[in-house]
């Protein structure tokens, strides 16, 4: 790649002629790109509906239900032309959600990087060193079969219930970052053994999924709420300086609501299949 005219950060809004692929995750909410353009032009940006040789900045928003403009690479349209440009020495900065929100708030936000997935898609991507010692390879599902029971007189049929739940929800949290080009990872070598991370820009997050299947609700919540929070003490105190995220990932929304609360209490995300609000 074509070295970062930017240095590898955006610095502000003001003067960028921008592009936004779709609605953006901006602070926690699906913005519309008219509202998207709107809060650019008020701080010095000028939008623009479609990719030209002006575009400086690419908000890359959720691009799911989008027609793809090249068969062979299955590259949006947009992310074809921001990648030619680099080639050819014309740099142009992409951001995600995260970073237009820093941008919007005054703040500077890392420019990603453009990498094909394993799918064919291009992904932006945080440079590499961003979640080095935190995230490992690609998050895999793990092969849930049933078990040869032979004597035993305790009945694991709840717990393989439990387990085939788990992995269907990991599945889902799997293919819901898919589809807004971010790619489920496992554990680095020596980081605590979450379930699930994944980075936008700068930001990582690290998720324990819970399972309700066979189990009592509240023992599981409490037991996922103390992983996560274990976890991301670990990481931080190994990482200082990092902006690091727990999020505890349910499969399905609990019965009682008081746990949507608490967790925001405890600074962590709660969210749960199949619709993973807020993530």
């Amino acid at each position: 790649m074509a070295d970062r005219q930017c240095g590898g950060t955006v610095q502000r809004l003001k003067g960028q002629t921008v592009c936004f692929t779709g609605r953006v995750l901006v602070d926690g909410e699906w913005t519309v790109r008219e509202r998207c353009a709107k809060k650019a032009q008020q701080h010095g940006a000028t939008p623009k509906t479609d990719f030209s040789k002006k575009v400086t900045l690419i908000v890359y928003g959720d691009l799911a239900s989008k027609v793809v403009t090249d068969d062979r690479r299955a590259y949006s349209s947009t992310l074809v032309n921001a990648e030619a440009q680099r080639r050819q020495d014309l740099h142009v900065c992409v951001v995600d959600g995260d970073g237009f929100s820093k941008l919007i708030k005054g703040g500077s936000a890392p420019c990603l990087e453009l990498r094909k997935a394993s799918t064919g898609h291009v992904r932006p991507v945080a440079a590499p060193e961003a979640d080095s010692g935190l995230l490992g390879g690609p998050l895999r599902l793990k092969r849930v079969g049933p078990r040869v029971y032979g004597d035993l007189t305790l009945d694991l049929s709840a717990l393989d219930r439990a387990k085939a739940a788990h992995e269907s929800t990991v599945g889902a949290l799997i293919a819901h970052l898919s589809r807004q080009g971010v790619e489920a990872r496992t554990y680095a070598p020596g980081a605590p053994e979450f379930d699930a991370g994944w980075s936008r820009g700068t930001d990582v997050f690290v998720a324990e999924v819970k399972s309700l299947t066979g189990a009592r609700e509240d023992q599981q919540i409490r037991l996922g709420i103390g992983q996560v929070l274990d976890y991301t003490h670990q990481l931080r105190s190994a990482h200082r300086g990092r902006r690091i995220h727990p999020v505890l990932v349910l499969e399905k929304r609990p019965s009682d609501g008081r746990w949507v609360a608490l967790a925001r209490g405890v600074g962590i995300r709660l969210t749960w299949a199949p619709g993973f609000t807020g993530l």
